[in-house]
């Protein structure tokens, strides 16, 4: 009854929030329904494969864990993997990131490089709140885990993930929800145990879960607010039920719990406006952590080099950089950007100050330097894959993306950013010898 009335109070503020802060999508028409993908079944010599359950919290930066108390996730990562940090790709947004840990490729690379940007070679934006370029698997690049698993006949499912409502080349999840925030957390637990209960030939061996909660407080409210609080407690409670709710079913699964970036306070008194461009050469897009400017035409492609210097000269509490002149650690450059979508020139600032662009003014936000100690996300594991009591430090996280698939015997034979020697030293001993 208490978690029930703690759902229904963070659903609630959650439809609010939706409404001013960056979140996956709009919140109108949300269709609850299961999609399932018919005539699949698991190939023979998958279904002895172990599962594993991927968890991510949005906005679950490093610390939140101790800064809040969420005891059971400090109960499970002492028993099993705990990282210190989790470094996400640049830009430290949501889609970039979600899709940077599910492709091992860095966001320059697997193509989303904002949670807002323009692609040149369509004539044509892609934005978090458009359904119908979030559902167009031609703008996805690399191979999502679940593609990995379902070409190689294994079954995989998907309660929200970045990607997961697309056909990227060709293939979704066989069980799978568009984004809605309609469904309670119990109903949601429910239908994951439900996968895990279906006969051996036609169970899901990765799944993914997405909690959104702490993300959207720390948006509307700051990070050290008793929102954000509440939300971190609501997002234990609800992975402590999950993992007891599975653990009946008896089988052999890994649990990974992570997040897709940290979080900055803000400082609602510098907040930056961005500057005035002739919007008919140029085009701007992004959002308040990282602005983007394209050359609309071949005389503002000219004029590049001087718009450049005159942003450079004046800018404010921001820098400003070529696309072909990024921080190589951002690995967020024109050159491997075949899509274009990176802008022409870029206005980065660091927190307390970003850029404005009207309607209600957050006390938080992401997307900013992912070097910065504040945008550093959460890793842990526990499960029979993964060794006890054991500790690693910082590391990118495309490194995700090769463990995976060896806990489930997957091959990668496409190019990744992802190494999984990175990652290697955290599972058990005999998962090194699984092919």
């Amino acid at each position: 009854m208490k978690m029930q009335k703690a759902s229904s109070k963070i659903v609630i503020i959650l439809l609010f929030a939706l409404c001013f802060a960056n979140g996956p999508y709009e919140v109108l028409a949300q269709d609850t329904t299961q999609q399932i993908v018919p005539g699949r079944a698991n190939k023979l010599n998958q279904q002895a494969k172990p599962y594993v359950v991927l968890i991510s919290i949005d906005g679950f930066r490093w610390d939140l864990a101790d800064k809040y108390n969420a005891s059971f996730l400090k109960k499970m990562r002492a028993k099993g993997v705990q990282a210190r940090s989790m470094r996400p790709g640049y830009p430290s947004l949501t889609f970039p990131n979600h899709y940077a840990i599910i492709t091992g490729l860095y966001p320059a690379h697997h193509g989303l490089v904002d949670n807002y940007f323009y692609d040149p070679h369509r004539s044509a934006s892609y934005k978090v709140s458009d359904k119908r370029a979030v559902a167009d698997g031609s703008w996805y690049g690399g191979e999502p885990l679940w593609v990995l698993a379902e070409k190689a006949g294994m079954l995989t499912a998907s309660f929200y993930w970045v990607g997961s409502e697309a056909a990227i080349d060709g293939v979704r999840p066989t069980y799978y929800y568009n984004y809605n925030e309609k469904i309670p957390i119990e109903r949601r637990i429910s239908t994951v145990k439900s996968w895990l209960e279906l006969p051996e030939a036609k169970r899901p061996h990765l799944l993914t879960f997405y909690l959104p909660e702490v993300d959207h407080m720390e948006h509307l409210y700051g990070v050290d607010s008793k929102q954000t609080a509440e939300a971190v407690a609501f997002v234990d409670s609800s992975i402590r039920q999950l993992y007891d709710s599975l653990m009946t079913t008896r089988l052999p699964i890994n649990f990974i719990v992570l997040s897709d970036h940290g979080f900055a306070n803000l400082d609602s008194n510098k907040y930056l406006g961005v500057p005035k461009l002739d919007t008919g050469h140029y085009l701007i897009r992004g959002g308040s952590a990282l602005v983007h400017i394209y050359a609309k035409d071949k005389t503002a492609k000219k004029s590049l080099n001087k718009l450049y210097k005159q942003l450079k000269s004046s800018a404010d509490h921001y820098k400003v950089f070529k696309a072909s002149k990024t921080p190589p650690s951002w690995h967020y450059r024109s050159k491997g950007n075949t899509a274009g979508r990176i802008g022409d020139i870029l206005l980065v600032p660091y927190p307390p100050y970003s850029f404005y662009f009207g309607g209600r003014k957050l006390l938080g936000a992401h997307g900013f330097d992912n070097r910065l100690q504040d945008m550093q996300a959460t890793f842990y594991a526990w499960g029979p894959a993964f060794k006890q009591h054991f500790k690693i430090g910082n590391f990118p996280n495309v490194a995700v993306y090769p463990m995976i698939a060896k806990i489930l015997g997957l091959s990668i034979r496409h190019k990744i950013d992802g190494k999984e020697k990175t990652l290697a030293p955290i599972l058990q001993k005999q998962l090194r010898q699984v092919e």
